[in-house]
């Protein structure tokens, strides 16, 4: 049977899980709200909440004991000065657990720590006038853009034409195609006429009768 064992061990040391408390309460203190497992803000509400009624009494002994478990003198000034004030007329029960379902991964049970007086700040709209200053702006970057899009489009195929007759410099004129004019053959002249030839190219006769 399980006697005088209360509290989690968490998977960690003792000197291991304390420090994770002390950074736990640091932000919870410093941001009012916090994001963990379920088993982990089970194990740090009621050190908060201790913290918090420490800060409502407001002695320099107090100051001492929360300064145990907080390093940070900022985070122990905002506890005693304007976080343990709203709570002067609560008797306890500063923090809420807000569960948030399975951790995607390892599937652990996670869960949001608060404080009950916790309101998420909403970001403020932005005024029409600025909205319509800005839709101009952008329109006059549109147009402008446009423009140079434009531009770069029509110089594009002019530099592709001045790169296409600079590669093709004969692609204009075409060359005319060159003529050879065969020039008529000297005829040659000997001292013999036809005739001599002709009668020197028949058989010679040989002997007397």
């Amino acid at each position: 049977m399980q006697h005088n064992r209360a509290g989690r061990k968490l998977g960690r040391t003792t000197s291991h899980r304390l420090s994770m408390f002390r950074n736990q309460l640091a932000s919870l203190f410093a941001s009012e709200r916090i994001v963990t497992t379920l088993s982990k803000a089970k194990e740090l509400r009621p050190l908060a909440e201790r913290m918090v009624t420490q800060g409502k009494r407001g002695t320099i002994h107090s100051r001492r004991l929360v300064g145990r478990w907080i390093q940070s003198r900022d985070v122990i000034k905002k506890l005693f000065d304007e976080i343990a004030p709203r709570f002067s007329t609560r008797a306890g029960g500063y923090l809420r657990i807000v569960k948030l379902g399975p951790r995607i991964g390892d599937g652990a049970e996670m869960a949001v720590l608060e404080f009950v007086d916790f309101q998420l700040k909403k970001k403020a709209a932005p005024a029409p006038e600025e909205k319509a200053a800005k839709g101009k702006g952008k329109g006059k970057e549109a147009v402008a853009a446009e423009g140079e899009g434009e531009a770069e489009s029509e110089a594009k195929p002019k530099k592709a034409a001045k790169s296409g007759a600079a590669a093709r410099p004969g692609a204009k004129k075409k060359a005319a195609p060159k003529v050879e004019k065969a020039e008529p053959k000297s005829k040659v002249h000997t001292g013999k006429s036809p005739a001599a030839t002709r009668k020197s190219s028949g058989p010679k006769k040989t002997g007397g009768s």
